[in-house]
C-alpha cells in the first residue's frame, strides 16, 4: 500500500484531535497502519519549540513565530512523517503548513504566498494530499474553547475572525486539496463527511 497524509485543521474548539482520533479508529478497522502526530510538536525539538511557541511571554516577531513553526515542522517531517509514508502508513496531523499561511498570514499580515513557498522548503515540498478544515462560527469556537489561553488563543476576537476568513479563503483557492466541514454538526455527521472524503484516495493508495 502506498502512504498517504492527511491534516486536519480550523478554528480552536472544532474538535481537531477528537477528529483525528475518531478517523484513525476507522482507517485502522479498514485495515491501515495509522500514525497520528501534531504539529507544531511529535518530536524532541518539536516539544521544545512548541512549548516556546505556546508559552513564550516576551516578544516575538510573527516573523520569527513562522520560522519556529516552520523549524518544529521540518524535524516532525525528517523524523515522523516521512518514515511513515515510506512504509506505506497514513498519517493523520493536527495542523500542518495551511496554519501558518492563515495564522501568520491571513490573520498576522504577514504575505500568505511567501509562507507558503518557505513552507514547502522547510517540508522537501511535501504536504498533505487532503487538508479537513474544520469550520464553527466564532461564537461557537470561543464558547468551546478551554479556560485557560495560551500565548495563539489569547490574542483578539478580531484576529481569530481573519483566521477563519482565512481558512475559508485558502479552501475556496485550493479545493482539490482543501475540504472545509461543518464542525458545529454532531460529532459523527463530521467523521462521515472526512471518511467520503477520503474514499478516493484509499481506492487509489
Amino acid at each position: 500500500m502506498n502512504g498517504l497524509f492527511i491534516s486536519l485543521d480550523g478554528v480552536d474548539g472544532a474538535g481537531k484531535s477528537t477528529q483525528c482520533r475518531l478517523l484513525a479508529d476507522w482507517l485502522r478497522a479498514q485495515g491501515r497502519n495509522v500514525v497520528i502526530c501534531h504539529d507544531p510538536g511529535g518530536t524532541d525539538l518539536g516539544q521544545q519549540l512548541r512549548d516556546i511557541l505556546l508559552n513564550y511571554r516576551g516578544t516575538m516577531s510573527l516573523t520569527a513565530e513562522a520560522l519556529l513553526f516552520m523549524a518544529s515542522r521540518a524535524q516532525l517531517v525528517a523524523e515522523v512523517i516521512h518514515p511513515a509514508l515510506a512504509a506505506g502508513k497514513v498519517v493523520i496531523c493536527d495542523r500542518f503548513l495551511l496554519a501558518n499561511v492563515v495564522y501568520q498570514g491571513h490573520a498576522g499580515g504577514l504575505d500568505p504566498a511567501q509562507l507558503w513557498n518557505v513552507g514547502l522548503f522547510a517540508t522537501g515540498g511535501l504536504e498533505p494530499e487532503l487538508t479537513f478544515v474544520l469550520d464553527l462560527p466564532l461564537e461557537v469556537s470561543f464558547a468551546r474553547r478551554k479556560q485557560s489561553a495560551d500565548r495563539m488563543e489569547s490574542r483578539g476576537r478580531e484576529y481569530f475572525g481573519r483566521v477563519r476568513a482565512g481558512f475559508l479563503a485558502e479552501a475556496q483557492r485550493r479545493p482539490q486539496r482543501i475540504c472545509v466541514v461543518d464542525a458545529s454538526a454532531s460529532v459523527e455527521a463530521v467523521q462521515e463527511r472526512m471518511w467520503k472524503g477520503i474514499q478516493g484516495l484509499l481506492a487509489n493508495g
